[in-house]
């Protein structure tokens, strides 16, 4: 089976072209944001569920602008000389890592504003963020990036010409790293779903954790294919290095949430 994009415009409206990149973070954030408010109203009987949809652009808004900021340090060689550029963000470059973590600080902000348990919060619109990761690779996939190295597999990817790696310009076919993340993500959305159900009411804040584990999990042997990646340190690209930095912090996290509840439940 062979993918092939056809390319990132979607369609024009009054001359100006809309990207298919574009609507399908759109699409991606609304359902993040619907799947948090249908699981706090299912799990949580505190009568603030419909308060996830005033939260939500802290959330989306802030994520965006940390995605793009993270982007464009960890491409510092580019934007430090085309300044201007940052805030181009039709032309596409948003980091997820970036988006986690100012998301985060939004979710901080609004659980302040809107006297909302803070833990819930991110336990809810976790689920609802690998959701829309699964479904945002594809943005990827028409913009001809996150592909992996050259591959004659079954499932393999043509990469046009103009979007291959210097050094691999000779190959046609790659392996479609989007496609792994892509299904990868969906099946963590699934685990989610369903432990978040079972024991996200009982201690809190762990559903985050178990996310980014297997999110940061997933991220660092799909990073090792990649052939797109910004930034190296050493032979690991930085991508892989943020991800093992999350993954163990995430472990301390759910460690002491559990040691908690199994204090509190003791006592």
């Amino acid at each position: 089976m062979i993918l092939q994009s056809h390319g990132d415009v979607a369609f024009s409206l009054f001359g100006f072209p809309v990207y298919f990149y574009g609507l399908i973070l759109a699409f991606a954030c609304f359902v993040a944001v619907f799947i948090a408010k249908v699981l706090y109203a299912k799990i949580y009987n505190d009568g603030k569920a419909e308060l996830i949809w005033e939260v939500s652009p802290f959330v989306v808004i802030l994520g965006i602008i940390g995605a793009r900021l993270y982007y464009c340090i960890v491409n510092l060689d580019y934007y430090f000389f085309h300044p201007i550029e940052i805030f181009n963000f039709r032309e596409g470059g948003l980091s997820i890592h970036g988006g986690i973590i100012a998301g985060i600080i939004g979710i901080y902000i609004a659980s302040k504003k809107y006297n909302i348990s803070f833990l819930r919060l991110l336990d809810v619109f976790s689920v609802g963020t690998v959701f829309a990761q699964a479904v945002g690779r594809w943005g990827n996939f028409f913009n001809n990036e996150a592909f992996g190295l050259p591959s004659d597999g079954f499932i393999r990817l043509y990469v046009p010409p103009a979007f291959r790696p210097e050094g691999f310009e000779s190959f046609s076919y790659y392996h479609p790293a989007f496609l792994y993340e892509s299904v990868a993500d969906f099946l963590i959305f699934l685990v989610l779903l369903f432990l978040i159900k079972k024991i996200g009411v009982k201690i809190e804040g762990v559903t985050l954790c178990l996310y980014l584990m297997l999110y940061s999990l997933v991220r660092f042997f799909i990073e090792g294919i990649r052939l797109d990646s910004a930034l190296n340190i050493g032979n690991l690209h930085i991508a892989q290095v943020i991800s093992a930095g999350i993954f163990i912090f995430a472990s301390f996290g759910f460690v002491y949430l559990l040691a908690r509840a199994h204090f509190l439940k003791a006592d």
